[in-house]
């Protein structure tokens, strides 16, 4: 990007939701804020979607109807009408007014006495932003211009449709799940299975090891209400998980081979864009399949959710570690817990459970630069810690820090970097730190990574993830492939799966949230 004209600005909003002017001239180089010009070199706005780059000319007196029109294309669905446009659509088969088992007569449908209305009009819109920030210094300002100008931005309603564009005698339902394991895999499924039999399908499997198990050939496995009763009792999934896969052109074979015409999705950032490739060759090949994604990140890091599910679960589980950890330090004389905990590169579980527990003394977290050593480094803090409180819990995500770590080229089968321990690495600084100060202090090191994402969804993630199964099996029967459902604002929404794959969502160090967490640790900058 290059200088922008405060006469003229032009910005290029890289997050879907759109990008803070504060955000934008905090991520500028210390040298090349404002020039003698007067004129603002933007370096960056988080990260951009380089093939979906949009830039607005403020100048133009209609650029917010140009916005929200080009916001309306980006965020409209893709329907099989898109592809298939004399595809014949059918009474819906899910009906709560009675009870009575799909007819043999499809079009009958369940019969009714009385017009249900418990359907989802396609027009119904949810809005995606509710603040209106006055001004781009606001706390957490997500604003479109300088003026901080408001724009609705209006997104997909989730839930079952009054038509319906497969007919459930004719459906081949898979359902797969990729990735590390997280809390709710297993109500997710169940909750896709009995959504599934409710609209009258009966041929239902599971693909077991996630997209492997296109490739592998393995046998499939069956699935019905009968089998998945009881298995979000316990953690893990019921069909296994594993990273990588197949190319997309054997999954589709391996599809078409079995007649699979409906496929659910759960799995991160990576599996999404899996889903979205599996999508768009059906879509080539000129198959009527629905792909419908479910998002599946202990991390909570996909863009334009409020949370995803197994999050809720997560922090509540890194209670336990910050609690032992908060424990053993303040019983030992000079003691120090250090707690690791998931976050690649978003820092929310930490951020959240530092905040919960209300033991916390530092936490760090990827989006948030920190040093060490130094007159206002990680240590010396401790070390001020130590002399007042007598002991100190920090808290680090895994991706933070990482600058501190020798950088190997590794990565696991998904793509990812392979990163380094910054919990150890914590560990050894600050025992090497204070034995060179003479006066050693007793860290105690936890890393609950596997306790935390192995256990069976809490009450709050149970019913996210048994609302998502539900919204992702209405999705598919309503026509839309493509697709992944999430929770914005508190109302369920289908989203295009390009438009929340970009680039990970981060915690925004400007935001109100990270600003309590800083409230309730009393940590300074450690730089």
């Amino acid at each position: 990007m290059g200088s922008l004209s405060l006469a003229k600005l032009v910005l290029v909003p890289s997050d879907r939701r759109t990008c803070s002017l504060h955000a934008l001239i905090r991520s500028a180089s210390p040298g090349s804020m404002i020039n003698k010009k007067k004129r603002i070199k933007v370096v960056g706005c988080c990260l951009e979607n380089k093939n979906k780059k949009t830039s607005i000319d403020f100048s133009d007196p209609d650029w917010k109807t140009k916005y929200e029109e080009d916001f309306e294309k980006r965020f409209n669905i893709p329907h099989l009408t898109d592809f298939f446009p004399d595809s014949p659509a059918y009474p819906s088969t899910f009906c709560l007014r009675m009870r009575t088992p799909v007819s043999e007569e499809f079009a009958q449908g369940y019969p009714s006495d009385e017009e249900w209305h418990g359907y989802i009009n396609n027009n119904d819109r949810v809005l995606l932003k509710v603040i209106r920030f006055s001004s781009p210094t606001s706390a957490g300002a997500e604003c479109i211009d300088p003026d901080c100008t408001w724009v609705e931005q209006w997104i997909h309603r989730a839930g079952p449709r009054e038509k319906i564009y497969f007919k459930p005698e004719d459906v081949k339902a898979a359902i797969i799940t990729c990735g590390g394991l997280c809390p709710g895999l297993n109500d997710v499924i169940r909750q896709i299975v009995i959504t599934l039999e409710i609209y009258g399908v009966k041929k239902i499997v599971g693909i077991p090891f996630g997209y492997r198990g296109f490739g592998n050939e393995l046998a499939e496995i069956p699935l019905s209400r009968k089998v998945v009763q009881n298995v979000h009792l316990s953690g893990g999934s019921l069909l296994g998980v594993s990273r990588g896969g197949p190319n997309i052109s054997d999954i589709v074979d391996s599809m078409q081979q079995r007649g699979i015409n409906m496929l659910f999705v759960l799995g991160g950032n990576g599996t999404h864009a899996g889903a979205d490739a599996i999508h768009n060759e059906c879509r080539k090949r000129g198959l009527k399949v629905a792909v419908v994604g479910v998002p599946k990140t202990i991390d909570n890091d996909i863009l334009l959710m409020d949370k995803t599910f197994g999050f809720d679960t997560a922090v509540e589980e890194a209670q336990r570690a910050i609690n032992s950890a908060y424990i053993e330090a303040h019983s030992a004389y000079r003691g120090v817990g250090v707690v690791k905990l998931m976050g690649r590169s978003s820092g929310f579980i930490a951020m959240q459970a530092a905040l919960a527990s209300g033991q916390i003394d530092i936490c760090l977290i990827p989006e948030v630069p920190f040093e060490l050593h130094g007159p206002h480094g990680v240590l010396k803090h401790l070390k001020y810690l130590l002399e007042t409180k007598g002991s100190a819990v920090i808290c680090v995500a895994e991706g933070a820090g990482q600058n501190f770590l020798e950088k190997t080229n590794a990565k696991d089968a998904s793509g990812n970097t392979v990163l380094g321990d910054i919990g150890v690495h914590i560990q050894q600084e600050i025992k090497k730190y204070f034995k060179e100060l003479g006066d050693p202090a007793d860290v105690k090191y936890i890393d609950p990574t596997y306790m935390i994402r192995a256990c069976r969804a809490n009450a709050s993630d149970g019913i996210l993830c048994t609302v998502l199964g539900q919204n992702a099996v209405h999705g598919a029967f309503a026509g839309y492939s493509g697709i992944t459902v999430g929770i914005c604002n508190t109302h369920y929404v289908y989203l295009p799966i390009p438009e929340v794959i970009s680039y990970p969502r981060t915690v925004d160090p400007n935001s109100r949230m990270w600003h309590r967490c800083l409230t309730s640790t009393g940590q300074p900058d450690f730089i």
